[in-house]
């Protein structure tokens, strides 16, 4: 554990610059007089720390050291190896990248850990393309010159300025805040604000992108995941959403919710069908999601609904009730 510790301080001070002895107790989740050990016995093997006193004092390390893979272990690397199966790459324009990162982190490896952790990595698959229903993921293309701009831009901290096609708009240019980049189900997104107000923009929707030199307007520190739930959370609960009553065959549940927005209540009946109510984006939506699940759903209310599925049924057992 202390040399897990002693390498994570290094690459804190290599990542961060000079730290005080607080800030490392935090990181490291330890005392300061245990980070005061710790910088002793680096000091001693020949890292090359240094104090600097004063008010705004800590710990540094001199210019220009360097650090090598040697303080893995092997579940550390085999955790790189795993990440470096992610299609979040590919979304983002650094597959070729990543396939380069993962030679050199394998080839830096300790002889002892190199074969085993790429072999326990064969052993493990994230994210395959098709699920067990044949069911294809497909990563949205993205053309790299496009995915290569916004990536600079939001590491950059510029403002971008964008040709982005809304559904059923014609493409506007738009010039946006970039706060960070997401990956869902191989569909990128770029999360920003314009003109103060959260946007979300779909990647694959981007048809050009252009980095721009006036720094952006946004806060120095983001936490993407809590930003993310959010904006999943207005998504979910805004626009023309509607509320839908449907009994469901249990064996087909997870079809039904995986496509709905949200299930606000559920509750089993006494023929064992589940009875839940659920939203959708809008009426398409919901005729859509129904219709796909044929008797193993039926939906209660709104009556519109109802109709609407007996009409689009009505008209296909016409069209296949008369012999040609």
């Amino acid at each position: 554990m202390r040399a897990d510790r002693l390498v994570s301080l290094v690459l804190l001070l290599r990542q961060r610059g000079r730290l005080s002895a607080a800030t490392l107790a935090r990181e490291l989740d330890v005392s300061t007089r245990t980070v005061l050990r710790d910088i002793e016995a680096l000091s001693a093997a020949g890292v090359p720390v240094y104090a600097e006193r004063g008010r705004h004092g800590g710990f540094a390390l001199l210019p220009g050291f360097q650090t090598e893979l040697t303080g893995l272990n092997h579940d550390e690397a085999l955790a790189l190896l795993v990440a470096g199966s992610r299609r979040g790459a590919q979304v983002f324009g650094l597959g070729s990248a990543l396939a380069s990162a993962m030679l050199k982190v394998v080839d830096a490896l300790p002889e002892g850990h190199r074969d085993t952790a790429a072999g326990a990595a064969q052993r493990l698959l994230i994210d395959p393309e098709t699920d067990l229903l044949s069911r294809r993921v497909v990563a949205e293309e993205v053309p790299d010159t496009v995915v290569a701009e916004v990536r600079r831009a939001v590491f950059a901290g510029h403002k971008l300025r964008i040709h982005y096609a809304a559904v059923d708009q014609a493409p506007k240019w738009r010039t946006v805040d970039p706060i960070g980049l997401v990956t869902v189900r191989g569909q990128g997104y770029l999360l920003a604000t314009r003109s103060g107000a959260d946007r979300t923009y779909r990647l694959a929707r981007v048809l050009a992108a252009k980095e721009l030199d006036e720094p952006a307007q946004r806060p120095d520190r983001v936490d993407l995941d809590r930003a993310w739930q959010e904006r999943s959370t207005r998504f979910r609960t805004g626009g023309d959403q509607v509320a839908v009553l449907v009994r469901v065959n249990p064996a087909r549940r997870e079809d039904l919710v995986g496509t709905a927005l949200a299930v606000i209540a559920e509750e089993t009946d006494p023929d064992g069908w589940l009875r839940l109510e659920v939203t959708f984006q809008d009426s398409r939506h919901a005729e859509w999601a129904l219709w796909q699940l044929a008797t193993n759903a039926e939906a209660l209310a709104p009556q519109w609904l109802r109709s609407s599925l007996r009409d689009r049924a009505a008209a296909i057992a016409t069209c296949y009730g008369v012999s040609s």
